[in-house]
């Protein structure tokens, strides 16, 4: 299912990236192939990355590669060439296998990797737009680049840490291990998501 999820983002993404120049010329042919290398790239390097840590390929790292590499090339879809999609891509793939082990080191929740994906790749592919611009790189391009990088950041995480404080302050944060046992879904919406994968937890 998780497979089958992300060919489906893989999917849409042709959409979303040359979608976004809202024409219809040939141009966006580079775009295609630009959206699809980077991924490529990105789920090959996220699996040999796991490979290598791991001793075994691990298919959630590679798909997440794969979304790391569609993250990373969206910023400079239109402005780079193939061949630096695939680089920006293969990165984007090695970087989300280091940063999901990262977060999960300190202790950070995060069961998807959905940080690792778009939080660090984001950030990658807004800094390799400018760091790969086919019309060449200079200074000014790759400091707007960070700057909008580092706005993005402190904007983000400033009003998500004083949301989440104001959450846990209030409501909470946190479920119960009973109600983790028993299941969110069951829990908090009165059903099952997942009829083939439910669990029940038997006390003796």
């Amino acid at each position: 299912m998780a497979a089958i999820g992300v060919f489906i983002l893989w999917l849409g993404w042709f959409g979303f990236n040359p979608g976004s120049t809202t024409i219809g010329d040939t141009t966006i042919a580079t775009i295609f192939v630009n959206t699809n290398l980077a991924a490529a790239a990105g789920c090959v390097t996220g699996m040999l990355t796991s490979w290598i840590i791991f001793k075994k390929p691990d298919i959630g790292m590679s798909l997440n590669g794969a979304l790391a590499g569609l993250v990373a090339i969206t910023a400079g879809c239109a402005n780079v060439s193939p061949t630096s999609s695939i680089i920006i891509g293969a990165i984007g793939g090695v970087l989300v296998v280091f940063s999901v082990l990262f977060f999960d080191r300190i202790g950070i929740d995060d069961p998807v990797g959905a940080v690792s994906v778009h939080g660090i790749n984001g950030a990658w592919g807004t800094l390799a737009a400018a760091l790969f611009n086919i019309e060449g790189v200079t200074a000014h391009l790759v400091g707007v680049q960070l700057l909008g990088i580092g706005t993005a950041f402190v904007w983000s995480f400033g009003c998500c840490y004083i949301l989440f404080r104001i959450i846990k302050a209030t409501i909470g944060l946190r479920v119960t291990e009973e109600e983790k046992l028993e299941g969110l879904d069951i829990v908090e919406h009165g059903g099952h998501a997942y009829f083939d994968f439910q669990m029940e937890s038997k006390q003796a």
